[in-house]
């Protein structure tokens, strides 16, 4: 590995990971895989040729590898190579990425679905060599990665070279205080509510921002979606290829600006406010507190910078909330706080932004639905309410 050395704490951008790339420090089989897939602050990891059918999900633990501690949980293998391979519902997979790291010792990393993923319901896990934590890389790992896959509510098709999950590799601490965000955002505006900047005094930060739903709806009084069960095979290589009224139906409030929400089904709201993220930042969706609620509000939830920022006005962008209550139904209302969004520092700003330059998928969004899904065109959103 050719010398790598990070100045300073923070979030590597796309430039420094480029330069991680040029050092050795993520190699991969340039054959299989001839680019990185390098995001402004995060870098997409790619499935391999394999899908190990799993009885259990685990951690190898201290002094044991992945492969080792794979002979005690395998229950089969799937070839990914055919044609792709059919992921069953409420099993897990363990599937090895084409990827592989060979970190300095300062440098450590961390993992999390796609949006993409998340928003299917689609659940994935980064394992380790060693590992004692999901989704967190040790600083100095040297070795491969494996990503465990859990699909919950849709049957899913996958191919070798997919990628499901992004890695994040950081030095340090890069946490920005709440005193730095409120500065920053009298810098650059970072929320947004209805289209408005929010303004200093109702900038609420505990540790980042809270974000709250969005109940307004459409003309048609929708505020999301929710999952059906039995659906047809989702095939995760055909963008744009599925018709959405074969896996969704919309969902409204049933009193006013509340929802009640169905024990264990699967939900895609919107946000209330809309986030921009400055191009020195990088931004993650924190946990639930679950003292307000048994409610899981998301899965995916990296952030790039230039999230909800155009340069030509664009105030922001709603995020996509994955929502499923638990054991019990559960009712939120509009604006309720359902989750919080923590910021990092970069090392420095990033020379790429997220948005549509670079292909971004969900900048300005109005739609929770994933990429995988056909985008009706406005006449055709009658039909598919109507349906």
């Amino acid at each position: 590995m050719a010398a790598f050395e990070v100045p300073k704490p923070g979030v590597l951008p796309a430039q420094w990971l480029r330069a991680a790339v040029d050092a050795g420090v993520i190699h991969w089989d340039r054959v299989r895989l001839p680019e990185a897939a390098i995001q402004p602050a995060s870098l997409d990891l790619h499935l391999g040729d394999v899908a190990y059918r799993l009885r259990c999900s685990f951690l190898p633990g201290a002094h044991h590898s992945v492969e080792r501690r794979l002979e005690d949980f395998v229950m089969g293998e799937v070839d990914l190579t055919r044609d792709g391979a059919v992921l069953e519902t409420n099993r897990p997979y363990l599937i090895p990425l084409l990827e592989e790291l060979d970190l300095p010792p300062e440098i450590r990393g961390k993992a999390n679905p796609k949006s993409s993923t998340g928003r299917i319901d689609v659940f994935t896990r980064l394992i380790t060599d060693n590992g004692q934590r999901f989704d967190e890389i040790s600083p100095g790992y040297r070795g491969r990665l494996y990503l465990e896959v859990s699909s919950s509510t849709f049957t899913v098709k996958v191919h070798p070279g997919l990628a499901l999950n992004q890695l994040r590799l950081m030095h340090g601490r890069a946490i920005v205080s709440d005193e730095e965000l409120a500065l920053a955002h009298q810098r650059q505006s970072i929320l947004f509510v209805n289209g408005l900047r929010v303004a200093d005094d109702d900038l609420h930060l505990a540790d980042g921002v809270f974000l709250g739903l969005d109940f307004t709806g459409d003309d048609r009084g929708t505020v999301g979606y929710r999952a059906k069960r039995n659906s047809r095979l989702l095939d995760l290589s055909r963008i744009g290829g599925h018709d959405p009224f074969d896996y969704w139906e919309p969902v409204a409030c049933e009193r006013g600006d509340q929802l009640v929400l169905e024990p264990e089904e699967f939900y895609l709201l919107l946000s209330a406010e809309a986030v921009s993220i400055p191009r020195e930042f990088a931004a993650e969706m924190a946990a639930y507190e679950p003292t307000s609620g048994e409610l899981r509000t998301h899965y995916a939830g990296f952030f790039d910078p230039g999230f909800g920022y155009d340069g030509r006005g664009l105030a922001g962008s709603q995020a996509a909330l994955e929502v499923r209550a638990h054991d019990v139904p559960f009712m939120v209302q509009h604006r309720q706080r359902v989750c919080r969004l923590t910021f990092e520092r970069l090392v420095e700003p990033a020379d790429t932004l997220y948005g549509e330059s670079i292909g971004s998928n969900y900048q300005g969004q109005r739609s929770t639905l994933s990429k995988y899904f056909a985008r009706p065109a406005p006449r055709d959103q009658l039909e598919f309410f109507d349906r």
